[in-house]
């Protein structure tokens, strides 16, 4: 009996022994572990709304909500449940149904941004030719609209045709609000995108004239403007950058020799904005010096962005000085200013305008005031009266102006210049070949070794119609 006390008490031992060592093991490997850390749930992103405000935006936001092939509305003016619908499907990759509903809202809206969109939407995501159209949409979007017209016009056509050489043309829209440094940002972004080809802007001069330095050997860039500055920044701007208006000096000569030689006037005041940088002077200074090759006279000026609208005494100073005629040259978002002087005018001296008046506002808010004032353009649909470009124009938007065709020849030179080499390097040596060749809403497009525009520009005057084409009982009227 005392051994199996024994026994026991010795097994009770061995496993009281053996479980104090297990949990003492235990215990040794749970403090031996590495600390575990939580980490806190990352918060959900706020998805990209699909439509973007069209007011000018803080630069420091993402560049990716100025820019869309179709994932987001940019142009809200035109917005449809339609066209919501197809800017959701197209971020979600169903091509299908953003085909349909952007097809749906053409029906109830002038609207060239859905036409893009729709194009885009049918390509999918099979391979195709990326272009860049950079438009004011914050800054003037009427005339983003206008610029958007000719491209939408000119990539339908084209993938309609069965694209170039097979392959459809895909456009990208981007907004730059007419802002230098937004422009320069959506500059830079296009450069390193080796699958954009060519890009299409801006709508100011010197948003044109600064990001043309970052497009520098690298991108080519159709501008639908028409300062000087262009060509007298050659070396800085690189053998890239092309014009699809007529350089201004050309387009000067033409007024002025209107001016001295068949209104036969010879004294003239000039009114320009210093408020639109540099450019306002160049244009001043190239409008001056053709009126005096012409034999002509500037004997005063005014400054749209020093006058307190309204100032009748900037008409009498005028008066004053001798002056015949005031030649207007507003600020681009600032035309209003024209309208006033005009007012001012009362008819006492012959008017006369830079391209920048040559627009629906000048008719719809001048009217009687600006009656009679002659003025320079890239275009006319008279001028081309057996072009198809206007008859389609009319069918897809009534009534275009010259924006809509600048911006449709851009798009058909480049066109025609990646039928012939489809790289970026290979567009640039195409666009620059002494027998390129490409047809436009303004006829035959070819490029000087500059990368000017070759070719003429036009006059019309503002003169009373009824019924007018505008409805607004003016029209524009080509002078032949």
């Amino acid at each position: 009996m005392g051994d199996i006390l024994k026994i026991r008490k010795s097994l009770f031992i061995l496993f009281s022994a053996i479980f104090v060592t297990g949990l003492i093991f235990l215990l040794l490997n749970e403090l031996t572990k590495p600390p575990i850390v939580i980490k806190p749930t990352p918060p959900t992103p706020t998805p990209t709304p699909d439509i973007s405000p069209i007011s000018p935006s803080p630069i420091s936001l993402n560049l990716q909500a100025r820019m869309s092939l179709g994932e987001r509305i940019l142009v809200t003016k035109n917005t449809t449940l339609d066209k919501e619908a197809g800017v959701k499907a197209f971020a979600s990759g169903d091509f299908i149904t953003a085909v349909k509903k952007f097809q749906s809202s053409l029906k109830k809206k002038n609207d060239p941004e859905a036409l893009i969109y729709k194009n885009n939407a049918q390509i999918g995501k099979s391979k195709a030719f990326k272009i860049v159209i950079s438009v004011p949409i914050g800054g003037n979007v009427d005339i983003a609209e206008e610029m958007l017209r000719g491209v939408a016009q000119a990539q339908d056509e084209v993938n309609r045709s069965n694209g170039i050489n097979g392959q459809p043309l895909q456009i990208l829209i981007a907004n730059d609000d007419a802002v230098i440094e937004i422009a320069q940002d959506l500059a830079a972004e296009f450069v390193k995108d080796s699958s954009i080809l060519a890009i299409i802007g801006h709508s100011r001069n010197e948003v044109s004239v600064q990001a043309a330095k970052i497009y520098k050997d690298k991108l080519v860039m159709v501008s639908t403007n028409n300062t000087v500055q262009l060509s007298q920044q050659l070396p800085e701007i690189g053998k890239y950058i092309f014009r699809i208006v007529p350089n201004q000096g050309v387009e000067s000569d033409v007024l002025a020799n209107y001016i001295v030689t068949t209104a036969q006037l010879k004294t003239i005041t000039i009114c320009a904005d210093s408020t639109a940088s540099i450019t306002s002077d160049t244009t001043k200074k190239t409008y001056a010096e053709s009126i005096t090759n012409a034999r002509g006279q500037v004997i005063t000026n005014c400054d749209f962005g020093n006058l307190k609208i309204p100032d009748p005494t900037v008409v009498s100073q005028a008066i004053s000085a001798g002056a015949e005629g005031l030649l207007l040259i507003p600020k681009l978002n600032k035309i209003n200013r024209a309208f006033e002087v005009a007012e001012a005018n009362k008819g006492n001296l012959a008017l006369f305008g830079h391209p920048t008046l040559y627009t629906f506002r000048t008719l719809q808010q001048g009217k009687g005031n600006v009656r009679g004032m002659v003025l320079t353009a890239f275009w006319h649909p008279d001028a081309f009266p057996n072009n198809p470009f206007s008859e389609n124009a009319n069918r897809l938007w009534g009534r275009v102006n010259w924006q809509t065709a600048a911006s449709y020849d851009a798009l058909q030179a480049i066109i025609t210049g990646l039928r012939k080499h489809d790289t970026r390097e290979g567009l640039q040596q195409a666009l620059s070949d002494p027998n390129f060749v490409a047809s436009g809403a303004t006829g035959t497009i070819k490029f000087k070794p500059d990368g000017d525009r070759e070719g003429k520009s036009l006059l019309v005057k503002i003169e009373p119609k009824n019924p007018s084409k505008s409805g607004t009982g003016y029209d524009f009227v080509l002078l032949r």
